[in-house]
């Protein structure tokens, strides 16, 4: 069966995207690609930013629809009581590996994601931002519970770097290969490896930093 226009044009934006950013790629691009014309596009999506929200929409509230439901699950079975920092972890990152492993376009998306990450425009962060709004907050209360040693400020940091880890890892391992010859075709593996490098870093030491705030300048007394 031929795959519908507007499939085509999502499709298309979304390869283009990966290969040459956000703001790289034109309509004209998108268009050629998708073998339609721009009266399709702005019937379809209307508007450049419009069909970019559509790109990520028709996977993102899928990916965060599967988080909330295995956090919902976790929770449901601990019955009030703390997770365990791996099952949250697992929970949250395990469903963006597992689709970007289960199809071309499930890595291409999760490439495009990645991308967005490094590269945000303040459109993207915006709209992002509300997208991920519910599911942050949900994860965030998971892991201040199972984690009440770690600082809020310091957690957040670590999220910070754990999202990082993932897109890097769902890129592609071009750069990995400068390095040596290594074997990327065991998406378990890759699951695997991941995991335990973010849990890892959860659960590290607690960085010794002082604050500016209290280093006090010392004062030279008059000889």
């Amino acid at each position: 069966m031929e795959i519908d226009t507007r499939s085509r044009i999502l499709d298309a934006a979304e390869n283009l995207f990966v290969e040459h950013g956000l703001d790289a790629t034109t309509m004209r691009m998108i268009t050629a690609d998708a073998k339609a014309n721009l009266a399709a596009v702005n019937y379809h999506f209307g508007s450049k930013e419009a069909l970019i929200e559509a790109v990520f929409r028709r996977r993102l509230t899928w990916l965060n629809e599967q988080r909330i439901a295995a956090l919902d699950a976790l929770e449901a079975e601990a019955q009030g009581a703390p997770l365990k920092p791996r099952q949250i972890v697992e929970s949250f990152f395990g469903v963006a590996i597992r689709l970007a492993a289960s199809s071309p376009s499930g890595k291409t998306f999760m490439r495009l994601l990645g991308r967005t990450y490094t590269e945000p425009t303040e459109f993207v962060r915006r709209f992002l931002a509300e997208e991920y709004a519910g599911v942050i907050a949900r994860y965030n209360a998971a892991f201040f519970k199972a984690l009440p040693d770690v600082p809020k400020e310091e957690f957040l940091w670590r999220f910070h770097f754990m999202m990082g880890a993932l897109s890097y890892a769902v890129s592609g391992t071009d750069a990995l290969r400068m390095l040596g010859p290594i074997d990327d075709s065991d998406p378990e593996a890759l699951y695997t490896r991941l995991m335990s490098f973010l849990i890892g870093g959860l659960r590290a030491p607690l960085p010794e930093i002082q604050s500016q705030a209290v280093r006090k300048p010392r004062v030279k007394r008059a000889a």
